[in-house]
């Protein structure tokens, strides 16, 4: 059995990525129908395709690997009648062939939308060739009436199509993974019980980029915050969760039902729905109105070459001590690193090796950490069956842990294939943190930030300690309360009223001046919005802590800047942000947002009457940092953002030196 979890490996002779892939789902053909012995099964392989942004379910038979002439898809003619049709065999050579090659990128947001097959006028009956390699199926999810869901000491699934009376026929998954098909298929379709038939699924078709946007905060195919959550007894929120997926559903259902909710009743969702980032605007005491801050021009930058295994080793002592390590940080943060210094650099970069340390002093380091690793791993690899059937919060981590392995950047070489040793080491891995900080244990995302340094690393224990000095950093993004979250997101808040309160204000206008649209960006840093090598220059440019504190807080406000425009002149509303936000994955260039995160902060350095505030999340002002806000971002105390006043001369509200909170307010 062979299986495939979200791997989007692309055909390159086509624009296909494959999406889902399980191998072992048979076809049991009828002896009446089709002129067969009984109980011979058509084994074959089933998979979820994009093509060219139409998402499409894929059935093939094992023999059609050998017969690519024989590949049948759903064709619509003039009157709307659905047909099977025989597609032309160079078409379906061209896929077989095209599976030699994979995409190395991940692609987050593909519209859905309804093509007309290449095809053949060549017209064959709905029921199968006595020929068992002609049972090969294509349809479009678009064309997706309903799913029925049935078990028989197995569990088999039956399709029926909008334009068809007919089922397709039915699938039998023998070997398991019904499940994770009908998981993925939900990223695309919403599945709805049919009230007649609790075996059947009614399908509707959402707008994929807006069902995208959503499903980092809601299903657990993400990040797992909700999967959490529902398994935490001690959170007693869940109601937000309900709320904001039917209303989610209305909203996909527009078009058809006409039923919408309004703008400001979903922000108020989105708070429910993620726990504790319900903010109070109520506005605490002791500002006061000053002018309006004139920020000045800003200037402009330039990046650099990345650092070389030559300028790398110049900064090496005779025995192995880093050298001018400002001046150092400061190339890295100007240009990045070439490929062949990250493995060692990021040791530094992440404190796993401390940069005043000697060769030989890291390599003892190296031997006692190596030691403490494999007696964590050993801990969870000699638990028994009987002991982590006692033990749930173990066996949830485990299959939490199992499930994101398999479906981690897949596209990625190091990681691709079955029994990959890269997952294998992806897996040990997570297990073993559970075991360092069993309190957090595992939640999902927490992959995405490990797989660029394994990758990097190449090296389970090096992996290991590098990770847990980011998890360091990033422990409260994923924590019950998630405080790094609702911090963070009130620092950008305050950071683009500063720079640009016309923008801020249209956001807020929208329901959205809170920028949950950026929740993603900020719980993974980005993550899922570069491509993979831009995310290992954007991560250790990060690490140098240069310019500024919270540097990462800049890189949003740099992308807002260069979206701004199309958002205010297209008069997007709440809906249309979250889409566009999300649409812009992948599509970002590291570099020119680098530059103009960099510009960002030297013009808010050079303001001369910069309110403390600003000076305390970036760390400008040393008198202001306490012990909590001095250290990286997500450590801060928690703030409350005050609520705009209703009337009030132009300028802004800025805290009196008395209070200690990191509240501004800018008023329009």
């Amino acid at each position: 059995m062979l299986m495939h979890m979200l791997s989007s490996r692309r055909r390159h002779c086509t624009s296909e990525w494959v999406i889902f892939e399980h191998e072992g789902v048979f076809i049991h053909p009828s002896s009446e129908e089709d002129g067969l012995e009984p109980d011979l099964l058509v084994s074959g392989t089933l998979r979820i395709v994009d093509k060219d942004g139409e998402i499409t379910v894929e059935y093939r038979p094992l023999e059609d690997a050998v017969d690519p002439s024989n590949m049948l898809c759903a064709g619509k003619d003039s009157s709307s009648v659905m047909e099977w049709n025989q597609c032309s065999g160079a078409r379906s050579q061209q896929l077989l062939e095209a599976q030699q090659s994979y995409e190395t990128e991940w692609d987050m947001v593909n519209t859905v939308s309804f093509k007309k097959r290449p095809c053949s006028n060549t017209e064959v009956s709905v029921n199968h060739s006595h020929e068992r390699s002609r049972s090969t199926l294509t349809f479009a999810v678009s064309e997706l009436r309903s799913v029925t869901v049935k078990e028989e000491g197995w569990t088999f699934i039956v399709f029926r199509l909008k334009e068809s009376s007919a089922s397709l026929p039915a699938l039998h998954f023998h070997q398991g993974g019904s499940q994770e098909f009908l998981d993925c298929l939900r990223r695309f379709a919403l599945l709805c019980e049919s009230a007649d038939d609790e075996s059947c699924l009614l399908v509707s078709s959402p707008n994929k980029a807006l069902s995208q946007s959503f499903e980092n905060l809601l299903d657990d195919n993400s990040f797992g915050l909700v999967h959490k959550f529902k398994k935490d007894p001690y959170v007693t929120t869940l109601g937000g969760f309900s709320k904001v997926t039917n209303y989610i559903y209305d909203a996909f259902r527009g078009t058809e039902e006409q039923h919408q909710r309004p703008p400001e009743e979903v922000a108020d969702l989105l708070g429910e729905v993620i726990p504790v980032l319900d903010i109070n605007q109520q506005e605490e005491p002791g500002f006061e109105v000053i002018t309006r801050i004139d920020l000045g021009t800003r200037p402009q930058v330039a990046r650099s070459s990345p650092v070389s295994a030559d300028d790398w080793s110049k900064h090496l002592d005779p025995e192995g001590r880093m050298t001018d390590v400002p001046r150092l940080k400061q190339a890295i943060f100007k240009g990045g690193l070439s490929h062949a210094v990250r493995k060692e650099a990021w040791k530094f970069l992440l404190g796993y090796f401390p940069w005043d340390s000697t060769l030989e002093g890291r390599k003892v380091l190296h031997r006692a950490k190596t030691d403490e690793y494999f007696r964590m791993k050993l801990q969870w690899k000699s638990v028994s069956e009987e002991q982590e059937r006692r033990n749930s919060r173990l066996r949830d981590y485990r299959s939490l842990i199992e499930k994101d392995v398999n479906r981690t950047d897949r596209t990625n070489r190091f990681y691709e294939g079955m029994d990959n040793p890269g997952l294998v080491l992806l897996h040990d891995i997570l297990m073993t943190y559970c075991m360092y900080d069993f309190d957090l244990g595992y939640v999902q995302g927490m992959s995405d930030l490990l797989s660029p340094i394994l990758f990097v690393m190449e090296n389970e224990v090096d992996a290991f300690w590098c990770f847990v000095s980011f998890m360091d950093q990033m422990h409260q993004n994923f924590e019950e309360q998630m405080q790094g979250m609702k911090t963070q997101l009130i620092q950008l808040s305050t950071l683009l009223r500063l720079l640009d309160l016309a923008f801020w204000n249209y956001l807020e206008s929208q329901d959205s001046g809170y920028l949950y649209f950026c929740f993603r960006w900020l719980l993974i840093r980005f993550k899922r919005e570069l491509s993979f090598m831009d995310v290992l220059r954007l991560w250790e440019v990060m690490w140098t802590d240069l310019p500024c504190q919270n540097f990462h807080l800049l890189v949003c406000c740099a992308i807002l800047d260069s979206e701004k425009q199309k958002i205010m002149e297209e008069n997007y509303g709440f809906n249309e942000i979250l889409k566009h936000i999300n649409e812009l994955s992948m599509k970002l260039d590291v570099e020119e947002i680098l530059q103009k995160a960099e510009g960002i902060c030297l013009q808010i350095k050079s303001c001369k009457d910069l309110p403390r505030s600003i000076g305390v999340i970036l760390g400008l002002d040393a008198d202001a940092r306490g012990p909590a806000t001095a250290d990286r971002e997500g450590s801060a105390p928690p703030h409350r953002a005050p609520q705009r006043p209703d009337a009030c001369s132009n300028g802004l509200l800025r805290e009196s030196s008395s209070q200690q909170s990191c509240n501004v307010a800018f008023i329009s």
